[in-house]
């Protein structure tokens, strides 16, 4: 018997499955193996096992041995590597790593047990023990009070000495026992009875009556969307099924999985980037063996191990987090909805902003639309007050808030109740600049704008992370008048503080919530109002529920929209939607003051009039004339390395290639060739293709073998479908 192994190196000459003899090993396909692979011993997986092989006998080794009790590839996540590798043209074991926890590779995470203490019912062990025994007698009636306990808890309360001298003699009996390391344990749960609206009952109707379909739940922020989430997961769990819940960001799955737990109990587990090791490795385990059938998370719990899956659910369906951009790059969507199809489940899109490509199809009968347009307890959509900037400078103010703002949130504050403020911009200020020769701070290895963190007294850069000293004078013509640019989160606060000296200011961003469980912690104590202001980044956009927050600050709604990309007024239109909605989402009203050097621009009033469908209208209209999608398919092929004569020269080869195909294929609208917007990164010079193809010319494998014949050592070659980053 032969074993058809890919080896786990991610080299595009290794992207080919070799033959290894089985032996007298129990294998099947999806197997975690040792092989010998040159002069070392290298971890691969069994793709799949044949009685044949085209190899000569002398050349075949044998596999050396097995890693695990069972299949780490299930025969489900084999079919979706065939389907990734050829959507997306990625190497196979690039794909294959997306599946188990990355430290489990190697052997760097392995279970975790401890050492636990019981009587020995076959030793009548109170009579072995002498009267005088004192210390003896108390370390054994501790263990025998509790039934069974940890060593290291017995050693802790009585005698270490008179602890070992019972299990030396066999009075209390040693094993090792599995410990489980579950995340956010310490996390309150208290089930709810919940009445369901009209709209979340008809909601959970629809979905539960159809098979095999993906529906869009269109519903405004606070209309209720995780309870629907729960019931139609109840009905699959009814059903002996299992079920998987994205969400977009990891400060929101402590708040997700809270409510799940209370629903669910132990059959939740949660897969995201921001556990331990040992914490990602058990979840993963409790999904693959059935224990639990409930997985929580990021992006990745795509990937969770179940099988029979009845259902999957992708809350905030619009969000760019759901696409991967990064080696291997996916889209989340995709992804899942190759996994209804394996199921036969129905998989759930919802969003108070659905995306435009989504609602087209909606819109063209491809999702079925379930529609919740009223908030569950009939308050009424927060009030968004726009405020023009250019009228605050007219009058003298130059400061980040407007005065209206200003009276707001001192009203807010007075009145108990508590404010949210979004900017999403991190950093003290977003570049440092010499006023005297326009001198900008750039980093070294990337063509971007260094940012001023004020807490680090540092100057870091926001693509690599390298930090440089703050600059006190203009290195460039010795001038001491250096200006800072546009105000981040750091900044924001510490002028709420100014104004609030006697309150908590908390912040929320990739800088605060470097630590494990920081967005727990920072979200907990705003919820328990420790805080009366919290500040943050699209971090807080989305999700969060907060009864006493009446007020939402909005301080540059422009930062989104006058990005060089088709999807900068929808994101704007997004972001001001999600955010606006963390106001008043209990009994007390809400109020949102949005700030803007451009309130003329239409995003704004149908933001203002929470007015998605017309929004759509109007943004749909434009698309179909300039041919974007949905009406046709952006692919990128991005050219990156360290020679700009390297890249040069890939990326001319390819272009004439491509257009040799374009001249006679009608399925091409656009096609041109540049340097990226951001052309340096990590000291890498970065070019691009950019077309544009009709979506129903699905195929694009022609392409693939172009950018196959210019991939070497020298450069690296990613092309992307419909990618979040232009830049």
């Amino acid at each position: 018997m032969y074993a058809k192994v890919i080896v786990d190196i991610s080299n595009n000459e290794l992207d080919r499955i070799f033959d290894y003899s089985v032996g007298d090993l129990d294998l099947e396909p999806g197997c975690r193996v040792t092989v010998p692979f040159g002069a070392r011993e290298i971890e691969g997986y069994v793709m799949e096992l044949s009685e044949n092989t085209d190899c000569p006998p002398e050349k075949i080794k044998p596999i050396s041995a097995r890693l695990d009790d069972y299949p780490v590839i299930t025969a489900e996540m084999m079919e979706l590597m065939r389907f990734m590798r050829k959507k997306y043209h990625l190497r196979i074991i690039d794909v294959l790593r997306l599946f188990i926890p990355s430290q489990m590779r190697g052997g760097k995470v392995k279970q975790l047990s401890r050492k636990s203490v019981s009587i020995n019912p076959d030793v009548c062990g109170e009579q072995l023990i002498k009267p005088s025994a004192v210390m003896q007698k108390n370390a054994y009636d501790y263990v025998r009070e509790r039934g069974e306990v940890s060593l290291s808890e017995l050693n802790a309360n009585c005698s270490a000495a008179s602890v070992r001298n019972l299990i030396m003699r066999g009075i209390l009996s040693v094993k090792d026992v599995e410990v489980m390391r579950t995340p956010y344990n310490d996390l309150s749960v208290s089930d709810m009875n919940v009445t369901l609206t009209a709209e979340q009952n008809n909601a959970v109707e629809r979905i539960s009556s159809v098979k095999n379909k993906t529906v869009l739940l269109h519903g405004v922020t606070g209309s209720g969307k995780t309870e629907v989430y729960m019931r139609c997961i109840s009905k699959a769990l009814e059903e002996q099924k299992s079920a998987i819940m994205l969400v977009p960001e990891i400060s929101l799955t402590p708040q997700v999985l809270s409510s799940f737990r209370s629903r669910f109990g132990s059959r939740v587990a949660i897969l995201h980037s921001g556990l331990s090791v040992g914490e990602r490795f058990d979840e993963w385990r409790r999904l693959i063996t059935g224990e639990a059938t409930v997985a929580v998370g990021a992006r990745s719990a795509v990937f969770a191990p179940l099988k029979n899956v009845g259902i999957i659910i992708i809350d905030e369906e619009h969000d760019s987090s759901y696409t991967s951009e990064s080696n291997p790059r996916y889209l989340t969507a995709e992804i899942a909805e190759f996994r209804k199809n394996y199921w036969g489940s129905n998989l759930i899109l919802g969003s108070a902003t659905p995306s435009i490509e989504s609602y087209y199809k909606a819109m063209k009968g491809e999702y079925e639309l379930v529609e919740m347009l009223n908030r569950i307890n009939k308050r009424p959509l927060p009030d968004i007050s726009v405020v023009n900037m250019c009228n605050e400078i007219y009058a003298g103010n130059n400061g980040v808030f407007s005065a209206k703002l200003e009276r707001e949130l001192y009203n807010c504050i007075g009145e108990g109740n508590q404010a949210m403020i979004f900017i999403n911009r991190r950093g003290y200020s977003s570049y440092v600049m010499c006023r005297a020769c326009g001198y900008v701070a750039k980093c070294e290895q990337c063509d971007v704008s260094l940012v001023y963190h004020k807490e680090e007294d540092a100057l870091k850069c926001h693509y690599c992370g390298n930090r440089y000293k703050t600059l006190a004078v203009c290195p460039n013509c010795g001038s001491e008048h250096i200006k800072r640019g546009y105000s981040g989160t750091e900044q924001i606060a510490e002028k709420l503080k100014e104004m609030f000296p006697n309150e908590v200011i908390l912040r929320m961003d990739n800088d605060t919530t470097q630590n494990k469980d920081s967005h727990l912690k920072i979200l907990r104590e705003f919820a328990q109002k420790r805080a009366k202001i919290l500040v943050g980044t699209q971090m807080i956009a989305k999700g969060h529920d907060f009864p006493d927050v009446t007020l939402v600050g909005i301080v540059d709604a422009d930062m989104s929209l006058h990005f060089a990309d088709y999807r900068s007024v929808e994101r704007t239109f997004q972001l001001i939607t999600q955010v606006a909605g963390r106001a008043g989402r209990n009994k007390k009203a809400g109020s949102v003051v949005l700030q803007t050097y451009s309130p003329n621009h239409y995003v704004y009033k149908y933001a203002i009039s929470g007015d998605y469908k017309r929004f759509y209208e109007k943004e749909c209209n434009l698309r179909e004339v300039t041919k974007f999608p949905p009406f046709t398919r952006i692919v990128r092929i991005l050219v990156a390395g360290e020679s700009e004569t390297e890249v040069a020269g890939a990326l001319k080869g390819m272009y004439e290639k491509i257009s040799a195909l374009a001249r006679d294929d009608k399925r091409f609208v656009f096609l041109n060739y540049m340097w990226a917007p951001v052309r340096l990164i990590k000291n890498m010079h970065r070019a691009q293709i950019l077309m544009r193809i009709l979506p129903e010319y699905d195929s694009l494998d022609e392409i693939y073998d172009i950018v196959d014949e210019y991939k070497n050592n020298k450069v690296s070659i990613f092309a992307e479908i419909n990618p979040n980053n232009l830049s």
